[in-house]
């Protein structure tokens, strides 16, 4: 049997290949031919970092347009190029622009798309079988019937980035962008300034809840972070009552994260944010209720007001 191609759709940041399309590799290359497609202007500069991460194949473009207009060029070229390629399967991360080309992808190919998965495989029939999470405890099993290319979204840190060296072969897209694709224009990029690491890497993580009880309190979770070396993280209850950025939140609608070290301040633990962060190596939870939910993943549960505690802990670590 021909070894399977499975393509990667990746996506770019400023610094090369986003991390979450590099952890997809290290799944590509346990289910066949790993082959990275790569729509972007800037394409040709991150093609030596897919190689050193196990992309066998680089299918390039580098139309402006795919990175001036939304996800629509990505769309219509995926499409015709899977049409003509037929790759047994096309792995996603989980980034935003990843979900738009991916909704749209799956229209235009008639096939249905597992998000939010944790593992794929080929079983001994060649059919794929995909581990998608339904929540914090729930998970289930889908068996896709190779009718068309299957494609899947991959849950953030479900593999690790592994660097295998090589290089990779690259084989010029020739599929042009058509004036059809190109409706919605990006009209402005707007970057948040941030202090400390990145909350994705960061190997110890403060979140805050509704607990903190104001917006102003944020501070003590900001201050306790930034004494540990480590990054502010938040709810989406208090994301969504604008106390802090997106940027910030942990949980099934924000980042997946999988420090050393996460400690709760004021967090109930509903399954949403338990989902984000519930792969963290040691929990600490601080809240006042002994019968919180957040307590039942925590490794050490200390059980009082966030208020009183922070401050105590964060003059405890301050340096004399």
């Amino acid at each position: 049997m021909s070894a399977r191609r499975v393509w990667i759709w990746t996506d770019l940041t400023d610094d090369g290949p986003h991390r979450l399309s590099l952890e997809l590799l290290t799944l590509a290359r346990r289910n066949g031919t790993p082959e990275a497609v790569l729509l972007h202007p800037n394409g040709a500069g991150a093609v030596d970092a897919l190689g050193v991460h196990g992309a066998e194949v680089v299918h390039l473009a580098d139309d402006a347009r795919y990175d001036e207009y939304l996800a629509e060029p990505h769309a219509q070229t995926l499409a015709a190029l899977a049409q003509t390629e037929s790759p047994d399967l096309i792995l996603f991360p989980s980034t935003p622009t990843a979900r738009d080309v991916m909704s749209r992808l799956m229209a235009k190919l008639q096939v249905g798309v597992v998000a939010n998965a944790t593992n794929v495989a080929f079983d001994d029939g060649g059919q794929i079988v995909v581990t998608a999470p339904y929540g914090a405890e729930t998970v289930g099993t889908v068996t896709l019937d190779g009718t068309g290319p299957a494609l899947v979204q991959i849950r953030p840190k479900a593999f690790a980035v592994e660097a295998v060296g090589g290089s990779a072969e690259v084989r010029p897209v020739s599929v042009a962008v058509e004036e059809s694709a190109c409706r919605v224009r990006v009209v402005e990029r707007v970057v948040q300034e941030s202090e400390g690491p990145n909350l994705e890497e960061a190997e110890i993580i403060v979140s805050g809840g509704r607990g903190l009880g104001s917006a102003d309190n944020y501070r003590l979770v900001q201050e306790l972070a930034r004494q540990l070396g480590g990054a502010p993280g938040a709810t989406r209850a208090i994301v969504d009552a604008g106390w802090v950025p997106y940027s910030h939140q942990v949980g099934q609608t924000g980042k997946t994260v999988k420090p050393s070290l996460y400690v709760a301040c004021g967090i109930s633990g509903a399954i949403q944010h338990l989902v984000g962060m519930q792969g963290s190596t040691n929990i600490i939870a601080i809240n006042r209720d002994p019968d919180a939910a957040i307590f039942e993943v925590a490794d050490l549960g200390v059980v009082g007001d966030v208020l009183v505690i922070l401050p105590k802990l964060s003059e405890r670590i301050r340096p004399a």
